[in-house]
């Protein structure tokens, strides 16, 4: 066993390890967030960032946020928000930013118009401060991380690390919901919905995000990081266990999106391997999808089939649900409602949830379609930082193809902010990764198995 496959090992069983104590210390989660933080803060300003450690610590936290909110370690919900951002102004203080990443400033100053609506359109009972942060965080959050990120020179080597630093917590994630969830059959008695017991008793859509992201993250370690059998194995593993952990969930949307960054990870290797190469891809592909359609019977055994009927879009008796999107259709169209009703300026930060609690005669629906929302709540501004969102990696990458995520990376962005808004901090920073300018090292595309 080599230097590599043992600090692998130790990463692994300490992940493993994290799980097991929080799950049966509950109170040892508040501590273990603000050590994480803190430890993030340590390494920065020790090594001035001198390693990209602004990445690293913000993958960490990136990861981590599911684990700390269904275990109640956070105080401020928001959490992994504010610490990504405080870690990438430290990163910019330390590294500077590119002065062509003017497209960032300009989507963060565009912000500014629907939070000075918000002042005046918010009903007198809510709590401007609380309920703005909450609802501005996620797109402050992206826009700083874009702007350090923007076209800022790394090698391919360090991106798999801070992937590997995302990954890791969902390791321990995993394990609590093991323990969570002895007993599949019982949890599974709610029906073909997306369902809490088997997500921890916390959301189910953030929770099937982070486990598509993370199939998709020990699937390229599999392409890329396995040099050995024994890591191939171990990774090999671990890309079982998220998945099928993920399936559970019973929630759609993340999965699929890691299954399109997994194809669109497959193309890219594909055309752009020599023919020599493309042999061995072909046996690599035909035992990957072999090993997919294992993980994917599993899971339709252990669920005696609702699996099946859940992406189907069927209830446990096998009748086609009336909805397709479990009612987001109507959130959807209301807040194009108001875009078009209100097409400079939007209705405001926040408002739309009150609007749509004054239709619904009380109750509180938050969007799940970043897209909607941002033209909502920012009119025309908000229109404007969508296509600067959507194009300034595009345009980037025809000086940038040896970025080989780079498609993934905006991939998991564009679909997470359609079924899961800017909810979890995975949307913002794994988007600002796709701006990263590439360069290749030692490492080959794919290794050798």
């Amino acid at each position: 066993m080599n230097r590599k496959e043992k600090n692998y090992i130790l990463l692994i069983l300490l992940h493993v390890v994290i799980g097991l104590v929080v799950f049966f210390i509950p109170s040892f989660s508040k501590p273990l967030a603000a050590i994480v933080f803190l430890l993030g803060l340590f390494f920065i300003v020790k090594n001035q960032n001198k390693n990209q450690e602004v990445l690293l610590a913000s993958g960490y936290i990136v990861g981590s946020e599911i684990l700390f909110r269904m275990t109640g370690g956070i105080i401020i919900y928001e959490f992994a928000k504010y610490s990504i951002t405080i870690f990438m102004l430290m990163g910019i203080y330390y590294k500077g930013f590119s002065k062509n990443a003017i497209p960032y400033w300009v989507f963060l100053i565009f912000l500014i118009p629907g939070l000075l609506v918000a002042t005046e359109t918010l009903n007198l009972t809510t709590d401007l401060r609380k309920t703005i942060s909450f609802n501005i965080s996620g797109p402050v959050c992206l826009g700083v991380s874009s702007i350090y990120a923007y076209n800022k020179p790394i090698s391919l080597a360090k991106i798999n690390q801070i992937l590997l630093c995302i990954g890791l917590p969902i390791i321990s994630i995993t394990v609590y919901l093991i323990l969570y969830t002895p007993d599949l059959k019982e949890a599974l008695v709610l029906g073909t919905g997306s369902n809490y017991t088997t997500s921890g008793g916390f959301g189910p859509n953030q929770v099937a995000t982070m486990f598509g992201l993370s199939m998709f993250i020990f699937f390229s370690r599999l392409m890329l990081e396995s040099e050995t059998r024994l890591l191939f194995a171990i990774n090999l593993i671990i890309t079982f266990l998220v998945t099928y952990r993920g399936l559970i969930t019973f929630s759609r949307g993340g999965m699929i999106t890691g299954f399109v960054m997994i194809l669109i990870l497959l193309f890219y290797l594909y055309i752009s391997t020599k023919s020599r190469g493309k042999a061995k891809l072909n046996y690599i592909f035909g035992f990957m999808i072999f090993m997919f359609i294992a993980t994917w019977n599993y899971t339709s055994s252990q669920t005696d089939g609702l699996i099946e009927k859940r992406y189907a879009n069927q209830d446990a008796s096998g009748k086609v649900k009336e909805s397709q999107l479990t009612g987001r259709e109507e959130i959807f169209t209301n807040e194009i409602n108001s875009f078009i009703d209100n097409p400079i300026f939007g209705v405001g930060v926040a408002k739309g949830v009150e609007i749509r609690s004054d239709i619904s005669g009380g109750d509180i629906t938050l969007s799940h379609n970043e897209i909607s929302r941002m033209m909502a709540e920012h009119g025309i501004f908000g229109v404007i930082d969508l296509l600067i969102l959507l194009f300034t990696p595009i345009a980037l990458y025809l000086d940038n193809k040896k970025h080989i995520f780079l498609w993934c990376f905006l991939l998991f962005w564009l679909l997470t902010i359609n079924h899961a808004a800017m909810r979890l901090s995975a949307a913002a920073f794994v988007y600002s990764l796709s701006l990263l300018k590439v360069y290749l090292d030692e490492q080959p595309v794919v290794h050798r198995q």
